[in-house]
């Protein structure tokens, strides 16, 4: 288990490497030829931790140009250090992969002074294990990270689920639409992900989430999968009640029904009950062009690659048949 990072050296080190400009391309170019009007993605994790490895099967395999960072080498990827990031450019670089974003753990932590969650993990999630007090820092961190491999957008959460978040609800859309504004101020998006063991979970919920807080720099990291997994039927309802001009990022994985009971488990895209097709023909319609990308979550095929490689043959094959690859 990776130890926590001492607030004195969690900022330490990075500073020449920092130059680059922002990523600004809308579209995703995909093996054969093919365009899509996303920026059609894999979490670099869900295929491996060789980053070399997952950064190859990615673009020479799954044929694409983005790629999303969650972390590496056993590292989360705010852990890493300068050597690990240098390298890891020269592999991007290598593999013609452009990053969609860093999604980071910023606020997956229990919110002091409330009830301690159910969903609050007893370990680390993803080699990240910061504390509630170090928040301004991962922050910092993921600012200089963004501007290091030239995306413009960080993922973040909004702590983990309370029985009754409405005491605290004010204070945390007030902790949300400060780190939306000091990203701003870094010509970066902050995309809140709707996450089943966090705050806001459902359309539903981040609908109002997005209606209090007004950021021009607060985005929505959809997650249909995590909806489906509390319930919600992710499209057409979860995202017909969605702002469409405040959806920054989307992820992509499916749900199987259980017998009897609400939400599911994980399975591979195209074997689940989301309507993909639907939803990546409602994207296009409604003029979305950031990422989609595959977090697969599932692992019936055995190993995290052999599982991704079967859930992105499902995606490739319901982006194909909404017209959108």
């Amino acid at each position: 288990m990776p130890h926590r990072v001492p607030r004195r050296r969690f900022l330490r080190g990075m500073g020449a490497l920092a130059a680059g400009t922002v990523a600004s391309s809308v579209s995703s170019w995909v093996a054969d030829g093919a365009v899509s009007p996303f920026r059609v993605a894999v979490i670099n994790d869900e295929i491996s931790q060789d980053f070399g490895h997952a950064c190859e099967v990615a673009s020479r395999e799954f044929g694409m140009n983005w790629i999303e960072l969650r972390g590496m080498w056993n590292k989360n990827v705010l852990n890493l250090d300068s050597k690990e990031i240098a390298e890891a450019k020269r592999i991007l670089e290598n593999n013609k992969l452009r990053v969609t974003d860093i999604a980071s753990p910023l606020f997956k932590v229990d919110w002091p002074g409330a009830p301690r969650s159910k969903f609050s993990p007893k370990r680390d999630q993803f080699n990240a294990d910061f504390t509630f007090e170090q928040q301004d820092e991962v922050l910092e961190r993921c600012i200089e990270l963004a501007k290091i491999f030239q995306t413009d957008r960080v993922r973040c959460f909004d702590f983990w689920r309370l029985e009754n978040p409405g005491p605290y609800r004010r204070a945390m859309n007030e902790r949300l639409l400060n780190a939306a504004n000091k990203l701003g101020q870094n010509d970066l998006i902050l995309v809140l992900e709707n996450e089943g063991a966090c705050n806001t979970a459902t359309g539903a919920e981040a609908a109002k989430v997005l209606g209090e807080v007004k950021s021009p720099h607060l985005m929505l990291n959809w997650d249909p999968g995590n909806a489906a997994s509390r319930g919600e039927t992710p499209y057409p309802d979860g995202y017909g009640l969605l702002p469409k001009n405040r959806i920054g990022h989307c992820h992509c994985k499916d749900v199987a029904k259980k017998s009897g009971a609400q939400g599911g488990e994980w399975a591979a895209i195209g074997d689940g009950i989301i309507d993909w097709v639907g939803q990546f023909k409602a994207l296009k319609r409604d003029g979305y062009h950031y990422a989609v990308s595959l977090e697969t979550h599932w692992r019936g095929a055995g190993t995290a690659e052999a599982s991704s490689r079967q859930s992105w043959a499902g995606m490739k094959d319901d982006l194909q048949k909404a017209d959108a690859l």
